[in-house]
């Protein structure tokens, strides 16, 4: 089973590329420092124990602490390694850190029969008794018999160590080991700089699904599989999918993360630079073309961020090209995109639950782990306008991090009014890849007035108003824009929602009259006691009762520059004069009224097609 610590260790940020694990006596100034010079060169960062220990510290615990905090170790298994105590420590530690987090380790049989480690013979079985007989002195029994138990260690560690793919280098003339030191340098660098991807400081929250695709990529299987990630934008998709690509690239012979495919494919030459990217991960520069890099070495390919079913063509066309046992990952905003592939995992991305969530947004605006007292009531005001958006979670915090209460206070205000500009162009790349404008248009109209609503009432409205509404519904579904609940009512994410209003907003921020929607009840109540109201103004909402006790009172002439009004939802609000003034495209009028008035009408009346309407009475016509 994995852990989220061991997910952690493989995605961090390492102190070192890489750690020599060496006996001095015989290597340090000949071979292994020859190797050290070549990782330097090569601009990977390298432990080695006389240039890295400062005087004063404990060496033990500074070669610990080397191993844990490096991407990868090189053993220079010599004739004199396996008599030093402290070499042999090291290899313990190197291959438990190794069985964790799946990091590279390099065996270097440095004039050492590989066969002789495995079958622990030769100067192995020399080493070995040479220990034992020096540890069998030892006068207290207690400590004779730990020794001995870490002679056991060294042995099991000794046999795992020949099992790995190393190089032996033996009987090797000076003048050739140059060219030995390039191929491992090669071999370290190919793995340890396609390893690293930067990845987030606080992976809050994600570790059961690195776990779920980690799982999968190690399922064993020999066909080349394809996993997608799907989810609204802000989630965190390509997050985790650098994660797992960190955590599992070793269990592969190469592989390529290709970011920002959609912001690429909108470029002239995007999908060339893309496919030259693609060449130069996979091949490191030995093959010509692309298929002949797929064919001879078991990949994981990322694509990230896909939205045109031309771009999976291209991938599940190249699939007879992939070498056995190699994997596709894909992250994408739009689910439709998947429906024509058979043979592809797909995978929903959830927003975090609520202490995830503190937790997440904690570290970006305090950085701990959880806010100070004085801060939570505000921070879980705005945890629940996030609802679980990890992206929001670190844009707000970032925000607000080091202001003041009363500054907290005012911007809280504001995000309930209108969303933050980064986590708005993030979530509108959705809406603007919807395919026509009767989808944009559609997904507005739930934005405004019908999130929550049953799916069978919005169709019978919205079909009324010319979309055509099941279809829509299932495009926005497909883009991760709308949900549908277990009682079949429709759910749209706050911050979505409030994306979808700001695009309103932005029609006219200075005059609401000349927008096409209005849902917020100050901008309504200003248009119809001013009767500033406008043809542009298509759908219109006022809820007054969770404001104040008091009605609103409006005359119904305010209505009437209203001619393309089709959507009506009012709320606690007293009408004075003629329904008559209504506009005659009226579709859709929602009105609540108050049980003390009418204590048995808990709902509304929904009005469809034309009424001429005398105050106090509703006729059909």
């Amino acid at each position: 089973m994995l852990k989220l610590k061991s997910l952690e260790s493989s995605a961090q940020n390492y102190s070192y590329d890489v750690f020599l694990s060496f006996s001095g006596e015989d290597t340090r100034k000949t071979f292994t420092d020859h190797l050290y010079t070549a990782l330097i060169h090569e601009g990977l960062i390298t432990f080695r124990d006389d240039e890295e220990i400062e005087r004063g510290e404990s060496i033990k615990s500074e070669l610990e602490n080397g191993i844990r905090q490096s991407r990868s170790w090189i053993i220079v298994f010599s004739k004199k390694y396996a008599f030093s105590s402290w070499c042999l420590d090291e290899l313990v530690l190197i291959l438990d850190c190794r069985n964790k987090s799946e990091r590279l380790v390099l065996p270097i049989f440095y004039n050492v029969d590989p066969s002789d480690v495995r079958k622990q013979s030769g100067c192995i079985s020399e080493a070995l008794y040479y220990h034992e007989e020096k540890f069998k002195r030892e006068v207290d029994e207690t400590k004779r018999k730990n020794l001995m138990d870490k002679i056991k260690r060294w042995r099991i560690a000794l046999t795992e160590l020949a099992d790995l793919a190393g190089m032996p280098l033996q009987n090797v003339a000076n003048g050739y080991e140059s060219k030995l030191i390039e191929k491992i340098v090669n071999v370290v660098k190919d793995k340890v700089t396609c390893y690293t991807l930067s990845v987030t400081q606080h992976p809050v929250g994600i570790g059961p699904s690195v776990q779920d695709i980690s799982l999968w990529l190690r399922n064993g299987s020999n066909d080349v599989e394809v996993f997608a990630l799907y989810g609204v934008g802000g989630l965190g998709k390509t997050t985790i999918a650098k994660y797992v690509y960190n955590m599992n690239f070793q269990l592969f012979e190469g592989g390529s993360f290709l970011e920002n495919i959609r912001e690429y494919s909108e470029r002239p030459d995007g999908l060339v630079c893309l496919q030259r990217q693609l060449l130069s991960d996979i091949s490191k520069g030995k093959a010509p073309t692309i298929k002949s890099a797929l064919l001879h070495r078991k990949l994981l390919i990322v694509l990230d961020d896909v939205d045109q079913v031309e771009q999976l063509d291209a991938i599940f066309g190249m699939r007879e090209w992939f070498h056995q046992g190699s994997k596709i990952i894909i992250t994408t905003r739009n689910v439709h995109l998947l429906e024509a592939y058979e043979h592809c995992t797909r995978y929903a991305i959830e927003t975090l639950n609520s202490d995830d969530s503190l937790e997440l947004f904690s570290w970006h605006a305090f950085r701990d782990s959880r806010p100070p007292e004085c801060y939570m009531e505000h921070s879980k005001r705005i945890i629940k306008q996030c609802e679980g958006l990890p992206l929001a979670l670190k844009v707000l915090g970032a925000s607000l991090r080091g202001k003041n209460v009363d500054v907290w206070r005012s911007a809280i205000g504001k995000l309930e009014i209108i969303p933050h500009s980064k986590i708005q162009k993030i979530l509108r790349v959705s809406y603007d890849s919807l395919q026509d404008d009767l989808d944009r248009n559609l997904f507005l109209e739930i934005a405004c007035f019908f999130s929550g609503e049953a799916k069978s009432f919005v169709v019978r409205v919205l079909d009324e108003c010319g979309y055509y509404t099941l279809i829509g519904i299932e495009n926005l579904i497909d883009r991760c824009l709308l949900t549908i609940d277990k009682y079949e009512n429709l759910r749209m994410h706050y911050l979505v929602q409030s994306m979808g209003r700001e695009i309103i907003r932005q029609q006219s921020p200075r005059d609401p009259g000349q927008r096409s929607r209005l849902w917020y009840w100050k901008d309504s109540l200003e248009v119809l006691e001013d009767e500033t109201g406008t043809r542009a103004i298509e759908g219109l909402a006022m809820e007054m009762s969770t404001i104040n006790a008091c009605r609103a009172e409006v005359r119904t002439k305010a209505f009437s520059p209203m001619q393309k009004l089709r959507l009506l939802k009012l709320n606690n609000v007293q009408l004075s004069g003629g329904y008559k003034d209504f506009p005659r495209n009226l579709k859709w009028l929602c009105d609540f009224k108050t049980e003390n008035e009418f204590p048995t009408i808990v709902g509304f009346i929904t009005v469809l097609l034309h009424y001429e309407i005398e105050f106090g009475k509703l006729q059909s016509t």
